[in-house]
């Protein structure tokens, strides 16, 4: 993806191969909020400690107020520019035919490289729960425990969280969910549960640890290692994607979707949902 600093910020051509809304609104985060009073679309987050507001000219995306240095050392991996994902979706109809209608039913989608941290925190949020609930509960942590960034504020840290009771984090209106962070935090803060080995380890090891963590479950495991530490091999599965894998796609063998089986899930999700 080809990129240049303008007086605008960083600019990406991109054609298709970036959809904001695509991106934003398909249930992998929970920080970017769409500016509606905007004329053109245009999304509003922070990550990595950084706040920015991004949009679509036409072709181009627009990075604004971004310097050449945090593109290159944040930007450019957190949304995954050097990929190309028109090879992916050849890559992933090779393997399985079947899914062809619903690698063609939408563009634009991009895994972001989230923070490991913040992504098994969201996730173990995440669980029960609806997607403005679960903005409303991240929203409420970061506002009582994080640092301020730009208009909002940062993701706190495992170490701050660890630190925490969950009588403290009754303003999160978490309910079951504040116990399942607080030991999250505890066991990444002391590195029992070690988030950083994760980038290379052998990916079933990963997902045994990190359901040592209370509350933790596959869905939660595979959703961090995507989202989190992108392992684009991760392919997290609830009762509706169970559904729609024995259905849709006649018993579909996750397996055989091979290095990109999380990107897949994405193409299988926004297909089945628009049925």
């Amino acid at each position: 993806m080809e990129y240049r600093i303008t007086e605008r910020g960083t600019e990406l051509t991109v054609g298709n191969c970036f959809d904001l809304r695509n991106t934003f609104e398909c249930g992998q985060c929970f920080r970017w909020n769409e500016d509606t009073d905007s004329p053109v679309c245009s999304y509003t987050g922070i990550a990595k400690n950084k706040q920015l507001r991004i949009y679509r000219d036409g072709g181009v995306i627009v990075l604004e107020d971004c310097s050449r240095e945090d593109f290159e050392n944040i930007w450019k991996d957190y949304f995954d520019t050097d990929t190309v994902y028109d090879d992916i979706r050849k890559e992933i109809v090779e393997l399985c035919p079947s899914l062809e209608c619903a690698v063609q039913s939408i563009d634009g989608i991009r895994i972001l490289a989230q923070e490991p941290w913040e992504a098994l925190c969201s996730f173990i949020i995440s669980q029960n729960n609806n997607i403005p609930r679960i903005k409303g509960i991240v929203s409420r942590l970061c506002e009582n425990f994080g640092e301020p960034c730009g208009s909002g504020y940062s993701f706190p840290s495992a170490e701050t969280i660890s630190k925490l009771t969950p009588d403290d984090l009754a303003p999160l209106r978490a309910g079951f969910r504040a116990r399942y962070i607080i030991d999250a935090a505890q066991k990444v803060a002391d590195g029992r549960v070690s988030l950083e080995k994760m980038y290379d380890a052998p990916i079933e090891d990963c997902r045994k640890e990190l359901m040592t963590i209370t509350g933790v479950g596959a869905k939660v495991a595979e959703c961090t290692l995507l989202y989190g530490l992108h392992r684009l091999d991760a392919f997290p599965v609830d009762v509706w994607m169970k559904k729609a894998l024995s259905t849709t796609f006649n018993g579909l063998d996750i397996s055989s979707l091979g290095r990109y089986a999380g990107i897949a899930q994405q193409y299988i999700f926004h297909y089945t949902r628009n049925l």
